[in-house]
């Protein structure tokens, strides 16, 4: 036998009932509700955090949210594009792609990166299945500036096969190729891709995770971290002209999906440990959530799924 001195030498400690605690009411709102996942950054690119990124999607989905991955993979196409001494060019922040190039960005994405997340997930069982935008025509696209040759911009998402994958108890792992009525293929912008899956797909949150803490006033000053800000704040920072190039894309696809219905929006680090279980499951959390309402603590009274509906309270 064991002895409590020897397995517990310092006790049980009280804070992680805590947590456990103050996550009842977040679960609750979540259950049965889809999220849209926007991974990229250096948290996709360490082998440790994406292993443990993947695992805290698994515990979302295992404590009954319904997860979909959007996923690009911009570090991984320069290492690429340099080893086959591709020239690597960006105009006014994004990648030059020519038909060169996008075959390798295919080649990339759908069967380099998008399979390194699948079998992330699915060390944990058969959970996770790997699509590109092209499958199904789920992301149409069509070229956004000639400069940048296959770059593309969303005309519209066909959600059916990525809802089916929902509906089956499936993490969809969506690959941002899109592909035009013609057949050809583009390279979209995967925080754009996000927020119009999101809006498509009807989520109740899409969670953008990055390489920064957050929204920022200013990014020279740590203490102007932005927690939390109303959609209405965020279309006028938009429309501002003042935020980085980097979060354009994000805080746009939050406009985006908010105005389609989305609930709410999260920018956050995630190369902080296990920031998404933080973010959405605790009171404070950790990033910028950009809400539409004005009350913080207010839930959506639209409970998702049969188990969510038999909860005595899930508003």
């Amino acid at each position: 036998m064991n002895y409590d001195k020897e397995t517990r030498p310092n006790g049980v400690p009280s804070l992680t009932a805590e947590v456990l605690a103050e996550a009842m009411p977040w679960i609750k709102n979540c259950t049965g509700k889809t999220i849209v996942i926007k991974y990229g950054g250096a948290a996709m690119v360490d082998e440790k955090l994406r292993a443990d990124v993947m695992a805290d999607i698994v515990l979302l989905k295992i404590i009954g949210m319904n997860p979909v991955i959007v996923h690009g993979g911009g570090k991984a196409i320069t290492a690429a594009m340099q080893r086959h001494q591709l020239e690597v060019k960006f105009v006014d922040g994004q990648r030059v792609t020519t038909d060169e190039a996008m075959e390798l960005v295919r080649t990339v994405l759908t069967g380099k990166v998008n399979q390194e997340l699948v079998a992330a997930i699915n060390i944990h069982g058969n959970l996770a299945v790997g699509v590109s935008g092209a499958d199904a025509g789920t992301i149409i696209a069509s070229q956004a500036d000639p400069r940048l040759g296959r770059v593309g911009k969303v005309e519209c998402i066909n959600s059916q096969l990525l809802e089916d994958m929902v509906a089956s108890d499936f993490i969809p792992v969506l690959a941002t190729v899109g592909i035009d009525e013609e057949g050809g293929f583009y390279n979209v912008n995967a925080d754009v891709v996000a927020g119009h899956v999101a809006a498509a797909i009807g989520a109740h949150k899409i969670v953008f995770l990055t390489d920064v803490d957050g929204l920022y006033e200013d990014f020279s000053n740590k203490d102007s971290l932005v927690s939390r800000m109303t959609l209405q704040e965020a279309k006028d920072l938009v429309e501002s002209g003042t935020l980085s190039s980097g979060m354009v894309p994000k805080m746009r696809s939050c406009v985006h999906a908010m105005e389609a219905g989305v609930h709410r929006a999260h920018i956050i680090n995630g190369t902080t440990p296990h920031a998404l279980l933080l973010e959405l499951l605790t009171d404070k959390g950790i990033g910028t959530m950009v809400d539409q309402q004005k009350d913080p603590e207010a839930f959506e009274k639209k409970p998702l799924g049969v188990f969510a509906s038999r909860l005595a309270v899930n508003h």
